[in-house]
Formats: structure tokens, C-alpha cells, sequence
């Protein structure tokens, strides 16, 4: 019988115990792969979808809320921003471009977003990517609509299908909330994937939501007929939120970002986000907690190499009579000391395995819960530098927890052992 069937046969006969081992093995290694293979993809995400913004102005109750519901679509804001008040801003400075943007209304559980003409030709949704679009075109009219690359696969809209849009909430068969019956909206583009939040939203003019709106008011107070732009009040346009970004001039980062930033931070009601320092503070407690639950994940791993050690010592003390059967076979001390410790390591690898497996599953269902909640694309693939890395250390740290087992079975005594039992 050769070394590798020996190590096998002794596995087999210890069925239980070895795949009690081998979970829990895979379990530490599943662990800790799906841990560390979302924590740079992670973070890589959630900056590139800031855009290219430098300052974010809404009504939210802080920066931070405002950043996830503004440009990340976490929820719709809480308070609406009046028009005149974005006007104000946006003549206040000299701002490369300043995009206004309303939130409140989805399609089955998706955002829509209604903005200017210039939220696709000035705002870029990844720095240094501009909008790309895989069909048609942005809106140009009152009632055209323009959707998300994840809307489009997941909806199976096309260029020409009319929609209806939900105020508020809905879930993905547009269930909940109030629709908007008397306005349909005509899919006119949509978006080439950009691997971040916009996505998995909807995009129409201003003007066409405003005018939705204003029919609510109108059945508010019990008014007939079909509300239309003329219609449309000072107190009917609000906004949600304010992209703004400053002049260049080549030379990166505008000077004049901390003096606005003050400036507008100070104007009641209003919150000021800088989006890249926000993402970079939400890295920051993530990063604390991320730490935490890496040590936790090692914890793990060396606790399953404690369980190895333990189920090899237990096993060695009930096959000491094997161990001197081999021994008189010709097995000298050297190699049951190595079939003992290969036996170990060999757990190591199948709980590799098993880990590897799971942590496959798991690095998906990250990835997918991210793209849904928050609409950021994180790669759902293993580093395989990084299976390999873990896959080694794996195998190292059961070899060594049969150190000590491997070391009984060097030492066992050969007559003793071969007495008639009883």
C-alpha cells in the first residue's frame, strides 16, 4: 500500500471527525478569503462612484446622507431644495458647471433622477469617464427618458418603451406608491455600463417632473383636468440636491474649495458634502471595522488549526497499535513521523478547497447585495494570488498542528504496542 491510499484509508476510517475538521477549515479559509477579496474591490468602488464633483449641496441631515442618497441612491433625500435657492448658488460663484437634480420617483424599486441636459455633457459618473451610451440618446424633451445600463438587463426596457414612473418607493414589479397614470415617458437612451451607482437609475428633465408634481397638488386641492408646464408654480420647482464643481485651471484642485465650501456650509437649511472626503471618512470607520473582522476571521483560522491538532492527538492515542503495525512492516520512525504530518496537511488542503468554494459564494452574494443597495460594481472573482497565498498558509498552519501528533507517532513504542489485546 503506498503512503498517499495509507493517508486516505486513515482519513476514511475517521469519516466523521475528518469532515467535522475539514468544515471547519473551510469555513476559516471561506471566511477570511471573501474578507479580504471585497476589501480593496470595495473600496475601490465606493470611490470611483463620487464622479468628478467637488461639492455636493441638499437638504439631507448630514454630509455623509447626503453623499449615499445624492450620488449613490442609498434612499431618496428627505427635503426639497427651492428653485430660486439653486439659483442663487449657482450665481453666487463663477462654478465650472452647477447640475441641479430632483429625487423621489423610481420604476419598479429603481431611482428615477430628473436633472438638465447638462448632467450628461459636464458631470462624469467615474472621474476621467464621461457618460457613454450604448443606445440612442440623452433627453432632449419634456417626457423622454433615459435609463441605466442594470435597468435596461433587468427590465428589459428598450429604446421606444413607455413607462410610468411611482412617486416614491416601489418594489420591482412597481408595486407601492403612487403612480403617475396621466404621464408616460418614452425611453429614448440607454446608458453604456460605467460600473457605478447611475446604473441602476432613470434619467428625465426637470420641467417633466416638475409637472407631475404639480398635478399631485392638483388633486391635493380637488382640481380637475390635466396639469401642464404652464401650470407649473415657483413654489412646484424644487430639487433634491446641487452637483457643483469649480474652475480648474489646470493646476488639480481649486483653491477656492475650502472658501465656498465654508461659505455654503453656513447658508441655513443646507448641508455642503465634499464627496471624495466623504467616501474617504465612510473607508475610514469601514476600514476599523473591516480590521476587526479580518482578526476575527484569523481567529478562526488558527482556531480550526487547533481543531486538527486535537483530532489528529485524538486519533493518535486509539491508532498507536497501527502506527507499530507499520513499523513492523519496514516503515522506519522518519516516515510515519511524515505520513502523520502529510496526513494533517492533507486536511489542510481539502478545507482549502471546501473554503475556496465558499468564499466563491460569498465574494457573489457581497457583490450582488452591493449592486443592488448601492449600485457599485465590485468584481465577484478570487484574487487567485491571493487563493494561492491562503491555500498555502492553510496547508502550512495543519502541518504544523501535526507537529505534536506526528512526534506521538515517532515515539511509539513497537512491542508494547503489539501485545494480544486483553
Amino acid at each position: 500500500m503506498n503512503d498517499l491510499r495509507f493517508i486516505l484509508r486513515s482519513l476514511d476510517a475517521r469519516r466523521f471527525s475528518t469532515v467535522v475538521t475539514v468544515l471547519t477549515v473551510g469555513v476559516a479559509v471561506g471566511l477570511m478569503l471573501t474578507l479580504l477579496s471585497m476589501r480593496e474591490s470595495g473600496r475601490d468602488a465606493f470611490r470611483r462612484g463620487s464622479g468628478n464633483v467637488d461639492l455636493l449641496v441638499s437638504a439631507d441631515p448630514g454630509p455623509l446622507v447626503a453623499v449615499l442618497n445624492g450620488l449613490f441612491y442609498a434612499a431618496a433625500p428627505s427635503a426639497p431644495i427651492p428653485w430660486s435657492r439653486f439659483e442663487e448658488i449657482r450665481d453666487s460663484f463663477p462654478w465650472a458647471w452647477a447640475v441641479p437634480m430632483q429625487q423621489g420617483d423610481s420604476y419598479r424599486g429603481y431611482p428615477a433622477v430628473a436633472t438638465v441636459p447638462e448632467f450628461f455633457t459636464r458631470y462624469e459618473p467615474v472621474p476621467g469617464q464621461p457618460w457613454a451610451f450604448a443606445q440612442g440618446r440623452p433627453f432632449e424633451r419634456n417626457f423622454e427618458m433615459v435609463i441605466g445600463a442594470e435597468v435596461a438587463a433587468n427590465t428589459r426596457l428598450r429604446l421606444g418603451s413607455e413607462i410610468l414612473l411611482t412617486h416614491g418607493a416601489s418594489d420591482s414589479r412597481g408595486r407601492g406608491g403612487h403612480v403617475h397614470e396621466e404621464y408616460g415617458f418614452t425611453v429614448v437612451g440607454i446608458l453604456a455600463p460605467s460600473g457605478s451607482a447611475h446604473d441602476r437609475a432613470l434619467f428625465c428633465d426637470l420641467d417633466s417632473s416638475w409637472v407631475m408634481h404639480t398635478q399631485d397638488r392638483f388633486e391635493r386641492e380637488g382640481r380637475r383636468g390635466i396639469a401642464t408646464l404652464e401650470d407649473v408654480t415657483e413654489a412646484d420647482r424644487e430639487v433634491t440636491g446641487i452637483l457643483l464643481k469649480l474652475p480648474d485651471r489646470g493646476r488639480g484642485l481649486s483653491a477656492a474649495l475650502p472658501q465656498q465650501f465654508d461659505r455654503l456650509r453656513r447658508e441655513p437649511g443646507l448641508v455642503v458634502a465634499q464627496p471624495a472626503q466623504e467616501v474617504n471618512r465612510l473607508l475610514a470607520v469601514v476600514g476599523d471595522v473591516d480590521s476587526l473582522l479580518v482578526a476575527m476571521a484569523a481567529t478562526v483560522l488558527l482556531a480550526s488549526g487547533v481543531g486538527i491538532l486535537l483530532a489528529m492527538y485524538n486519533s493518535m492515542e486509539l491508532r498507536r497499535r497501527q502506527v507499530a503495525l507499520i513499523r513492523v512492516l519496514g516503515a522506519s520512525q522518519g516516515r510515519v513521523f511524515l505520513l502523520v504530518l502529510t496526513e494533517s496537511a492533507v486536511i489542510g488542503v481539502l478545507g482549502s478547497a471546501v473554503g475556496i468554494v465558499l468564499a466563491a459564494i460569498g465574494v457573489l452574494a457581497v457583490s450582488s447585495t452591493l449592486e443592488a443597495r448601492l449600485g457599485l460594481v465590485v468584481p465577484g472573482l478570487l484574487d487567485p494570488y491571493l487563493v494561492l497565498w491562503m491555500v498555502v498558509a492553510t496547508t502550512l498552519l495543519a502541518a504544523a498542528a501535526g507537529l505534536l501528533p506526528a512526534a506521538i507517532a515517532y515515539r511509539t513504542p513497537v512491542a508494547p504496542q503489539l501485545r494480544p489485546i486483553g
